[in-house]
């Protein structure tokens, strides 16, 4: 039987079954019973009567969860012509409020997110956060695009409020949930901050990712000094948390500088090379440890060589005896007589070549020019006009995704992307194709700026200008899409106090039915709309292998799903539709004219959905 065609979000119930698949026993007559969880995991429960417990508590935590947990209101709209190289590129630029438009993307880019740059708010008395009274509807955030008033888009948060830490968390809490669906299991995200509130978010994160995910805090010299005067110790230091999703992720090495290379001073045949003692070093490598890795190796003189410390306890060496012999044999152990106190003793070494080597990073990175830097280099691309303030050095950027392990056709996502710096440096990489999505709000700039003077209105309109020049450059490209309003009328929200009285509502919900699409709906609206709502990514191939009937595919979704917004089947030839039993297939129902029959056949031929 025909399915309606309803918003297929839901955040609830994405919990619910992931519980489901854990704890079966706890659902009864499919009602999710609490007290059985708790025999179900014992020790692990905490009484709910108890008050006190280690964490971060704050007034709003229990509506910033809400918040995270509460469906899409909105979709997003297709904007042609906006971009660059539209039609053969993978990257996307969104215009919207974040909160919102990563519900809209969750169930599409569900765990498919190698690595997620943000660069929020830092809470300093002086910065405006995200008004999320309207984060939850689509409608009311339309309504106050382009305002400038506290009710607007941002609001104020300085510190004489007594919930200035607060509504700060209470604003990064859903944000940062979200982004964790988002993430894959190897997936990583960096949050850059300042002291103001860098210990209450790795509070926070350590919640949402869990402390064992917490992977260190780069910590950037600015070259900029923030704060003056003698109450307090100006700041010339920036910093970005590092969470992962799972154990799963690893670093990957940074390229060698000169100085680097200067330790591989010896050299054979095989190439240039630096030698490391085979015995391990430090009080916790002792035998006791890997009691495999303590045996004899045979020095140049005959005689059986021990790890033993120059302290007189017995260490290990730094592999088994197998690998010890393989590496004897590929010639990759070197001995040398060191003299101590006029006495000589056989040392063995290991030989490291230099071949494709590389260093991890620390987490100091104070090597990377500042911000004075990254001013200069976004003014240059605007003619030498400042436009944007503060903008993140691309230099950064771009080591923050080589040490990410992000690999070719990777995603990488920015939702507070400012001037597209993120975007930028993933357009400079060089050693490796990257794609990204970048949401930034339609902020408005100030009118006393050159921004606004030049015609760059909002943040956005900098954001998406900066990779216009960028792609022109260097050939790349990107997509424009905007937070909007649902295509599908019955989905629209309906408010009493803006919209009319009782019987108004009485009116919509009557049109609803003879008015399935919103006026003025153009079909890659539609489509992109339903797509979303299926699970399929926004660069899904689109193919309209009937007229008016388009064809859906992702290797992320492992079914087909065929998507049209006609009003009428009357004069459609259906016979290039190869139709699947695990086909979707999504349409008007007025489509179908009375034609039961024609109806029914669908329906028996694959999943139809109809509005």
């Amino acid at each position: 039987m025909a399915e309606e065609f309803t918003p297929q979000y839901s955040f609830t119930d994405d919990r619910l079954n992931e519980l489901k698949q854990l704890f079966p026993e706890a659902f009864e007559d499919g009602v999710f019973n609490l007290n059985t969880l708790k025999e179900l995991i014992g020790e692990y429960s905490t009484d709910s009567s108890v008050k006190e417990h280690f964490g971060l508590n704050w007034m709003g935590k229990q509506d910033a969860r809400r918040i995270a947990a509460k469906a899409p209101t909105g979709t997003l709209k297709p904007c042609p012509g906006e971009g660059v190289n539209e039609d053969s590129t993978e990257n996307i630029f969104i215009e919207g409020e974040n909160l919102e438009v990563l519900k809209i993307l969750r169930k599409s880019y569900m765990s498919k997110i190698k690595m997620i740059y943000i660069d929020p708010p830092y809470n300093t008395g002086n910065d405006f956060i995200y008004n999320d009274t309207f984060a939850d509807s689509t409608e009311d955030y339309l309504r106050k695009t382009g305002e400038k008033s506290d009710e607007g888009l941002l609001v104020s948060n300085p510190k004489s409020s007594g919930k200035y830490h607060a509504n700060w968390l209470s604003f990064m809490y859903p944000r940062l949930r979200l982004a964790k669906d988002l993430l894959k299991e190897d997936g990583v995200i960096y949050i850059s901050i300042d002291d103001n509130e860098l210990d209450n978010l790795k509070k926070i994160c350590d919640e949402i990712y869990g402390e064992e995910n917490y992977r260190g805090t780069i910590i950037r010299c600015t070259g900029t000094r923030m704060g003056s005067g003698n109450t307090k110790i100006s700041s010339e230091l920036d910093y970005a948390l590092i969470y992962t999703k799972t154990e799963k992720f690893r670093f990957s090495g940074l390229p060698m500088e000169l100085k680097d290379l200067k330790i591989y001073d010896l050299e054979d045949e095989k190439g240039r090379y630096l030698l490391r003692s085979l015995r391990r070093t430090g009080g916790e490598n002792r035998r006791e440890d890997r009691p495999s890795m303590f045996y004899p190796v045979i020095s140049p003189d005959k005689e059986e060589v021990f790890p033993i410390a120059p302290e007189g306890w017995e260490s290990r060496w730094v592999c088994s005896e197998d690998t010890y012999k393989k590496l004897l044999k590929e010639g990759e152990i070197e001995w040398k007589k060191v003299t101590k106190k006029g006495i000589g003793k056989w040392q063995v070494y290991q030989k490291h070549y230099l071949g494709e080597a590389t260093k991890f990073a620390s987490n100091l990175w104070n090597d990377i020019e500042g911000n004075k830097k990254a001013t200069r280099e976004l003014n240059e691309i605007f003619d030498g006009i400042k436009y944007f303030d503060h903008p993140k050095p691309v230099d950064f950027l771009k080591r923050i995704i080589n040490i990410s392990n992000v690999n070719n056709d990777d995603l990488i996502l920015d939702f507070f992307s400012g001037s597209a710096s993120t975007g930028h440096a993933a357009f400079e990489l060089e050693s490796k194709h990257v794609n990204f999505i970048l949401i930034q709000l339609p902020e408005i700039c100030n009118e006393k700026t050159n921004a606004y003077r030049d015609g760059y209105l909002k943040i956005s309109d900098i954001g998406k200008e900066r990779l216009k020049r960028i792609s022109s450059k260097l050939k790349k490209g990107f997509k424009v899409y905007k937070q909007n309003t649902s295509t599908i009328y019955k989905w629209q929200e309906f408010v009493p106090d803006q919209d009319g009285a009782l019987p108004d509502l009485f009116n919509n919900l009557e049109l609803a039915y003879k008015t399935p699409l919103q006026d003025g709906v153009i079909t890659q609206d539609f489509i992109t709309e339903v797509i979303l709502q299926e699970g399929f990514p926004l660069t899904s191939e689109q193919v309209e292998v009937v007229s008016g009937i388009f064809k859906i595919t992702h290797e992320w979704v492992p079914y087909t799903l065929y998507v049209t917004m006609l009003y009428s089947f009357k004069d459609t030839d259906f016979g290039k539709l190869d139709l699947q039993h695990t086909d979707h297939f999504v349409c008007l129902d007025k489509a179908f004219e009375g034609n039961d029959s024609l109806k029914q056949q669908f329906d028996n031929q694959c999943k139809l959905f109809t509005i």
